[in-house]
């Protein structure tokens, strides 16, 4: 009977952790540039923010600029357990050196890079399935061993509003793009073990004559439940500002609701070239309170908690049994 306990317990707890979005520990975008498919979490206010600096030389521009600044991002989960809204931006205060004639030229601007308004809303998840079928109880294989349908990600949708005014005293977005503009991404998320891959698809500013397109992948590997790595590649197209950047960098869990982490960027081309370090924090205020379980219709739901009721029936024989041996 002890097998059979601990396999009932075992899908009890994946069913809490699978299917909310509510996650034990802080669930934070940083270090990469990319959103993850899930949201904080109904009741969860969270915080992250970070400190950058670098440089970028420009060959054909014959400029130097040395950049730092604030990247930011508040999120909240709020209604249901599949949604969330967010606003992230980044201000940037830069510093230009470049050659006039025969003299040398230094001007100083600052304003913000971005700054978007926007929901995200979780549309598939595929831990929702296995759920409700239950532990493989012949084969232990089955259940712990890579499958096929591991590489089916969740998938979340992202719609926003870009918010930057006076782009004529903007040197960080293209005159076009004054005022408020479109934001959309399509964002994937494989959770293999310790491995977590993400994927997102976004369209900016498509409503002007400038829009830009970008793709941003990010692989992520937890070495222990605090210390965690990421490598990040980012490739953007527009004929405002177009680039191939990498990152690289780690995040330290310091307690269940509080992370740092560090992150170094190089671009791969010298229109600029391009290098930048970051040091960023992230804490959430959980006022999460109950887990709220994510169902495609009330079927779903009917079942689950029909399995939860004979799985808890059969955790309570099996511990009589125990206590009768």
């Amino acid at each position: 009977m002890k097998m059979k306990n601990f396999l009932a317990a075992g899908l009890l707890l994946t069913g809490q952790f699978l299917f909310a979005q509510y996650t034990e520990t802080i669930n934070s975008n940083r270090p990469g540039r990319s959103q993850g498919a899930f949201s904080v979490g109904n009741g969860v206010l969270q915080g992250e923010a970070g400190l950058r600096a670098g440089r970028d030389n420009h060959d054909l521009l014959n400029t130097e600029t040395t950049l730092w600044g604030l990247d930011y991002e508040v999120r909240y989960g709020f209604l249901v357990e599949r949604l969330e809204a967010n606003l992230s931006g980044s201000f940037l205060n830069a510093n230009q050196k470049y050659i006039v004639g025969a003299s040398n030229v230094e001007s100083t601007y600052r304003n913000f890079e971005s700054n978007t308004l926007g929901l995200k809303y979780l549309v598939f998840d595929p831990h929702r399935k296995r759920v409700l079928e239950g532990p493989n109880l012949y084969s232990w294989k089955a259940d712990n061993t890579f499958q096929l349908r591991d590489l089916i990600p969740a998938v979340s949708v992202y719609a926003g509003l870009n918010l930057l005014f006076g782009s004529a005293d903007n040197p960080f977005i293209a005159p076009e793009n004054d005022g408020v503009t479109p934001q959309v991404a399509i964002i994937t998320q494989h959770n293999l073990g310790r491995w977590v891959f993400v994927m997102n698809f976004i369209g900016d500013k498509f409503s002007t004559d400038v829009p830009s397109y970008s793709g941003i992948f990010t692989l992520t590997h937890a070495y222990t439940r605090e210390l965690s790595f990421f490598a990040e590649a980012q490739i953007i197209k527009s004929d405002f500002y177009s680039d191939d950047i990498a990152r690289l960098g780690a995040a330290y869990l310091f307690n269940d609701d509080f992370q740092v982490d560090i992150s170094g960027l190089v671009n791969f081309r010298d229109t600029p070239s391009r290098w930048q370090v970051a040091l960023g924090v992230s804490y959430r205020i959980d006022m999460h309170t109950t887990d709220e379980y994510i169902m495609e219709d009330k079927k779903e739901e009917k079942e689950l908690n029909k399995k939860k009721e004979e799985l808890k029936e059969e955790r309570e024989d099996g511990f009589e049994d125990e206590v009768i041996e």
